[in-house]
């Protein structure tokens, strides 16, 4: 049995230091803070350990404890623009820089979250913010 991509790279130490790289970034973020209505960006962050676990072959406590993913829905109060995208892409980008991946499996990681983040994309980025 070959190993999974999660295994591949390292595990859940790995996703851990991705996000807390990422989440680093935008708890200094003006444009993207406001869309984590949470004051500790903690459970936030727990929870997006869990969603990328899951999806790359890992422990499947994420669905267990939330059911299904349902990006597009859980992220449809918030006005995700092309420039809050760019900038969900800046931190990230961080965190992959972050861990010892090799180009490939860097490669196949940022591909992945470059179609997800504009997958969330929801709103034009000249349209009024309410």
């Amino acid at each position: 049995m070959s190993a999974t991509f999660y295994e591949e790279i390292g595990g859940r130490a790995t996703i851990e230091r991705i996000v807390d790289v990422f989440y680093a970034g935008v708890a200094t973020d003006t444009l993207l803070r406001p869309m984590y209505p949470e004051e500790d960006l903690a459970p936030a962050a727990e929870r997006f350990t869990l969603f990328l676990e899951q999806y790359w072959g890992g422990p499947t406590t994420y669905s267990e404890t939330r059911g299904h993913p349902r990006l597009r829905m859980r992220h449809a109060p918030f006005a995700v623009t092309m420039a809050a995208r760019d900038r969900w892409l800046h931190h990230f980008r961080a965190g992959l820089d972050a861990v010892d991946l090799t180009p490939e499996q860097d490669a196949q990681f940022w591909a992945y979250v470059q179609h997800a983040a504009t997958f969330m994309v929801n709103t034009a980025d000249d349209a009024p913010v309410s």
